[in-house]
């Protein structure tokens, strides 16, 4: 019965988390519609627009997720995307290589860095933030050391991946009375795609079911006899892989690598899945929530793009004004769990 109550207060807590993050992205996007109606703002395109500026970020996002659900966090995505960017761009432009091997190196780099530091955290028990704080500094030196130069990327078959527009069954007609139909890239079929497929394999699998007991209570999950450090270690390596994948995402949008490139990256990544609903401690968070946190920088960003005085820092301080609105909610519904477990003498 109790187990029960548990369960019940755990999904009751992530649904409202959710459901608060929804709300709060339709009302922003709504009122863009209303206040820049004349700058285009209501045309269907401006809102795919969302998903084909972030569809690398909401990759790693969902990466950051898994992790974070373990009650983990990994701050070297932003630094192994801009050195996956570099890699695809030096392979390709300086070395000859064909766009295919540009995206297993991608996504090579990215399951490297999966297994080495989820070996530290999981095996040898080290800190997840110095792991991550160290694997960034690395992952930045080491895209200096291929290149201090910015590399464009020229290659005809990358270039046609990255403009390949598919067209949907909709569009506006512009003030010249020319029918434009609204488009989306392939970059936002594989983003929908890892959503959909993290999402399954959190509700439906047995690792996904361990990782959120692990979060729950990492001790309570080794007295059920789950396997913590392994679970742990294959979250690392599916949070590896999939922020090499959504670099080479990030790279098809950017179109070149240098080494700046992707700053704050894993500060994006980790917003957009605390607004999304993720606990911080561990134990509850969704993809679709993640989704909606990535849709609500990005309309944040096409706001004050949009508005067209304002400055882009603007955009951080938003987001991390909405960071700590949902930190704060989260320790609130935190604390009414644990007096609700008081009353009821758990």
């Amino acid at each position: 019965m109790m187990n029960k109550i548990k369960g019940k207060t755990k999904l009751n807590s992530n649904s409202f988390l959710l459901m608060v993050t929804v709300l709060m992205f339709l009302l922003m996007y709504i009122a863009g519609m209303i206040i820049y109606q004349d700058k285009g703002f209501a045309k269907p395109q401006m809102f795919l627009n969302l998903f084909i500026s972030n569809a690398g970020l909401l990759v790693i996002g969902c990466g950051m997720t898994v992790v974070m659900i373990t009650g983990g966090i990994d701050i070297s995505v932003g630094s192994v995307t801009a050195l996956v960017c570099m890699a695809a761009a030096y392979s390709m432009e300086n070395k000859g290589l064909s766009v295919y091997t540009a995206v297993a190196a991608s996504i090579g780099i990215g399951i490297v860095y999966g297994i080495v530091q989820g070996y530290l955290v999981a095996y040898l028990d080290i800190q997840p933030f110095i792991v991550t704080l160290a694997g960034m500094f690395f992952a930045r030196g080491m895209t200096a050391v291929i290149s201090t130069e910015m590399i464009s990327i020229k290659n005809e078959l990358f270039l046609k991946w990255a403009n390949y527009k598919l067209y949907l069954p909709f569009g506006t007609v512009n003030k010249k009375g020319i029918y434009q139909p609204a488009y989306i890239y392939p970059t936002v079929i594989i983003a929908l795609a890892a959503v959909i497929l993290i999402t399954i394999m959190l509700k439906y699998t047995k690792f996904g079911r361990r990782l959120y007991a692990i979060g729950g209570s990492q001790q309570s999950a080794l007295m059920m006899g789950l396997n913590v450090k392994k679970t742990k270690f294959e979250a690392y390596i599916l949070n590896g892989f999939l922020a090499g994948l959504g670099g080479f995402l990030f790279c098809l949008n950017s179109g070149a690598g240098f080494v700046e490139q992707a700053k704050g990256m894993e500060m994006d990544a980790i917003s957009a899945a605390v607004i999304g609903g993720t606990l911080l401690s561990g134990g509850v968070g969704t993809a679709v929530g993640t989704l909606f946190g990535v849709l609500i920088k990005g309309t944040i960003t096409s706001l004050i793009t949009t508005q067209g005085t304002l400055s882009s820092w603007w955009v951080r301080i938003a987001l991390s004004t909405l960071l700590c609105f949902f930190i704060v909610l989260q320790s609130i519904i935190s604390f009414s769990k644990k007096k609700r477990k008081k009353k009821t003498g758990s």
